[in-house]
């Protein structure tokens, strides 16, 4: 199995070595192997699993739940129903605020529009 140093695994996953060393020390992610010299090798698992969490955190999700559906995920394999319960949930969150950016750029778009047809409100 091919692993990768600390810099790799900032390289490869995108992320900055604060933010690996977060999830790691707050136990995001499930830890990571070492070496005799007590360095950490990051597999292509490990690199799946903070990009999962860095997806979940992206996109809202508390750092509460994240350890929620992370100790799920380490636990128990076989149960997937309280995973997905954690990701319904939090997708239709993900939705709500969606819909909200989306009324909130419409509105946007019409004060630009009005800017831009010379129709702005004298008094903004």
């Amino acid at each position: 199995m091919e692993s990768y140093t600390r810099a790799e695994a900032v390289r490869r996953s995108g992320l900055s070595a604060d933010t690996i060393r977060y999830y790691e020390r707050v136990g995001l992610v499930p830890p990571v192997q070492r070496t005799a010299a007590g360095r950490r090798r990051y597999t292509d698992v490990d690199l799946r699993w903070l990009s999962l969490v860095h997806c979940l955190r992206e996109a809202g999700m508390p750092i509460a739940e994240i350890d929620h559906f992370s100790r799920l995920m380490r636990t128990d394999a076989t149960d997937t129903d309280a995973r997905l319960d954690v990701l319904r949930v939090h997708e239709r969150r993900v939705e709500a605020q969606i819909e909200r950016l989306h009324d909130h750029l419409n509105q946007i778009r019409a004060k630009i529009h009005t800017y831009e047809s010379g129709t702005a409100w004298t008094d903004d």
